[in-house]
């Protein structure tokens, strides 16, 4: 192992890596005793399966977990004899091979402390398994055992330290050098750090495509400038002029061409550099992301064994086939879908496939299909649970829907089977009438939708009567790029992520109709809400205009609504950047990216947004998108300074002033802030303390010592909420101090107007 493997590992305890390799082990031997099991013939599993156990037995031996060894060593002498065709393992050696590996994984669990005991309250369950291990040696085991679930564990898995998962390929061993297949542990959240500054890298080479359209256009303004200066020589060609003037006429054209060829050089260099810059940059970024990828095996471990489980208890015979199982997912996205697809899966082996009699009966094969199939498909990843079960019976849900009271009979005689299937994601909806350990208690689809949307994913739903169900998952392939819909409101750029959009229109306001005080249009065959993103976010009313207005369409069907937005402005891929945590929640905003001009955009938090719309609603506060801005000249706003080195907090500050209908300015520190009241007339400073150059505190002082400014209001927001923290600040001149950590938008907003008043003088 090399030094730096080394260091890696150096803070982690030999039994969290006994943990982590029973984890690892444990998936590998499960999954190859299911394989086993389908396949019989398959004998090349067999050594896969004893080298696993015999590398358990080893760990658990340096660890000193005797009962982890016996049951490893008794596993490992039983694939032995199936290899040497002295054991058949049929359904029910495989069924206590598979209790072994749990065994395996709940010893591997348990504290150093309760080790004895456990090992004591559980010997008769480890003699009776170790014992059962040798009987193959007789060739047949005749006494059939039960199949069990997995147990759960007496304690709860310690943490495991993150690692970066390398891509296969890296980690095999290999005989090309002595560190082939060496692994390298790192947190994630250093991984995020890194993805975050190459995300930067890209959108910083973009920034050189705007220098060079400056560049062409000095190059095209000094093409005119030589054809100006060819004009004159042509027009004093028929004037008499003096030897000197000729020369120095001459001159000025060849230091004219001199510089213009000077400029077409640089131009040419600085494009090949773009391009280079460019291409590194996105090489770069890729292979930083593709540290983040993992096969979809890694999270689907465990999934054949719940199908097989499953189906064993109901009386099912099932084929469960897993497609694309090297398909790269990020590790975020990969983590939050296997409660989803275990849903999934559940359902169909309960509801979805008919026992074997059931399918003889109607001619089906006796053994049932399902099919999880995961793949890149136009930009997303696409994963499929399929099944050749019954189907979905809409008439047994349009029953069930009106059992519950959900829909009066006449409503739902008349629903569609889309609208049907859509009850299926309502929480506690359950076709069920029993409560069984599978399903019937009402969760599962609506928790699959959930966990979906909160990765930015759709589910869509096809079913056949007869022939089976699709899922369809639609998820992003990371969390760390976004796609989104840039939109402009109130002289600002916003992001909508473009999965959360239905679609984007423009509305002539003559087709905007008033029903029961509440503005409408017709979007095919519904009519949706309008409202106002300015209202929304508590900006300024837009100038209404007539023409058309650009609509932004969010929500599900029977909670749909219109937001107008000044501008549309296309699609963008942008990196995701967190906001500070000690900013709290902030309302309708989920995060913030860099444009590629280094300009801050937010990202709306559609999920967040909708609920404000509700309330807005709810309320009976909807203003009309027709209304007009009141006419005559607007009034004289009131000008405040934001200073900090921060740009997030900048801008958020800004943003949230501005939505007040104040004139606010920025500075990103001290001597920014105090060149910019020097010059210029505020009527109050919001400032940080902890800055570059001249901190907070040392530009309070100077403003209060100034004869000119004293009289200048002052309010301090730091993250510092220590009392001798607020003293400084205040003996300074401060007028107010507020801790970043406890200031909530309204808070601020109230300071402000209690500093100076509200926004128009």
């Amino acid at each position: 192992m090399s030094s730096q493997t080394s260091n890696d590992l150096a803070d982690v305890s030999l039994l969290d890596l006994f943990r982590m390799e029973v984890e690892a082990q444990a998936a590998v031997m499960a999954d190859g005793l299911i394989a086993l099991e389908r396949e019989p013939a398959a004998t090349h599993r067999l050594e896969e399966l004893m080298r696993g156990a015999h590398s358990l037995k080893g760990a658990a031996r340096i660890v000193n977990r005797d009962s982890a060894v016996r049951v490893a060593h008794a596993m490992e002498d039983c694939f032995v004899a199936a290899q040497r065709d002295k054991a058949v393992l049929h359904e029910q050696q495989i069924d206590l091979l598979l209790r072994g590996v749990d065994l395996l994984i709940r010893a591997a669990t348990v504290s150093e402390s309760g080790l004895k005991i456990w090992e004591k309250e559980h010997a008769k369950e480890i003699d009776e398994l170790t014992h059962s291990f040798s009987a193959p040696q007789k060739k047949r085991i005749e006494k059939p055992v039960v199949a069990s679930a997995p147990a759960p564990p007496t304690e709860a898995p310690p943490t495991e330290t993150p690692r970066v998962d390398i891509p296969k390929q890296a980690t095999e061993p290999s005989k090309t050098g002595p560190t082939a297949g060496r692994a390298v542990r790192v947190a994630p959240e250093n991984l995020n750090r890194l993805l975050g500054l190459a995300g930067e890298s890209v959108v910083a080479a973009r920034w050189l495509d705007g220098f060079a359209s400056n560049l062409r256009r000095v190059k095209r303004l000094q093409a005119g400038l030589a054809q100006s200066l060819n004009n004159v020589s042509q027009t004093l060609a028929e004037v008499s002029l003096s030897e000197r003037a000729q020369g120095q006429l001459g001159e000025l054209k060849n230091k004219a061409a001199t510089a213009q060829q000077a400029v077409a050089t640089q131009l040419e260099e600085l494009e090949l550099f773009d391009r280079r810059f460019i291409n590194l940059s996105k090489r770069l970024y890729q292979e930083v992301l593709d540290c983040r990828m993992r096969p979809l095996s890694d999270g689907v471990q465990g999934l054949a064994r719940m199908v097989r489980d499953a189906a064993r208890s109901l009386g099912k015979e099932i084929d469960f086939e897993i497609v694309g199982q090297s398909t790269p997912v990020d590790r975020d996205v990969l983590q939050r879908i296997e409660a989803p697809l275990g849903h999934l899966l559940r359902n169909a082996v309960d509801h979805g496939i008919e026992t074997p009699a059931e399918r003889l009966r109607i001619g089906k094969a006796r053994e049932a299909s399902i099919r999880l199939e995961g793949r890149h498909a136009a930009g997303m990843l696409l994963i499929e649970v399929a099944d050749d079960g019954r189907g979905i019976d809409t008439e047994a849900i349009r029953s069930a829907v009106v059992r519950k009271k959900l829909s009066t009979p006449e409503v739902a005689g008349q629903l569609t089977e889309a609208e049907l299937i859509e009850f299926l994601f309502l929480p506690g909806f359950t076709m069920k009438e029993a409560v069984t350990e599978i399903s019937g208690r009402g969760v599962g689809l609506d928790v699959v939708q959930t966990m979906i949307k909160e990765v930015g994913g759709s589910v869509r739903v096809f079913s056949q009567p007869g022939q089976g169900t699709t899922f369809q998952l639609h998820l992003p392939l990371t969390l760390s790029v976004l796609r989104t819909l840039l939109v402009e409101i109130g002289g600002e750029p916003y992001a909508f992520p473009i999965a959360r959009v239905t679609n984007t229109l423009k509305v002539a306001r003559e087709k905007v109709e008033s029903i029961e005080g509440r503005e409408h249009f017709a979007f095919g065959e519904q009519q949706v809400g309008l409202v106002t993103a300015h209202q929304v976010l508590g900006l300024e009313k837009p100038y209404s205009g007539n023409g058309e207005l650009p609509v932004i369409v969010l929500g599900e069907k029977n909670a749909r609504y219109g937001v107008v937005v000044d501008r549309l402005l296309g699609e963008h891929e942008l990196v995701v950047r967190p906001l500070d945590p000690r900013l709290g929640k902030i309302k309708d905003i989920s995060a913030a990216a860099l444009m590629p001009d280094q300009s801050p955009v937010l990202i709306i938090d559609v999920e967040d947004m909708s609920r404000s719309i509700e309330n807005v609603v709810s309320g009976g506060r909807l203003a009309h998108v027709s209304q007009d801005r009141a006419a005559g000249a607007e009034k004289m706003r009131k000008r405040v300074l934001v200073v900090d080195d921060s740009l997030t907090v900048r801008e958020l500050e800004r943003k949230l002033i501005d939505s007040r209908g104040y004139h606010v300015e920025v500075a990103v520190d001290g001597m920014d802030a105090w060149n910019a009241v020097r010059t210029g007339h505020y009527d109050l400073v919001v400032t940080d303390v902890d800055m570059p150059r001249l901190d907070g505190i040392e530009l309070v002082t100077l403003i209060k010592k100034d004869p000119r400014l004293n009289s200048l209001p002052v309010m301090i927001i730091s993250y510092k909420d220590r009392e001798e923290d607020r003293r400084r600040g205040l003996e300074a001149g401060a007028d107010y101090y507020l801790t970043k950590g406890s200031f909530h938008d309204a808070t601020l907003l109230r300071a402000v107007s209690d500093l100076i008043g509200e926004a128009e003088a």
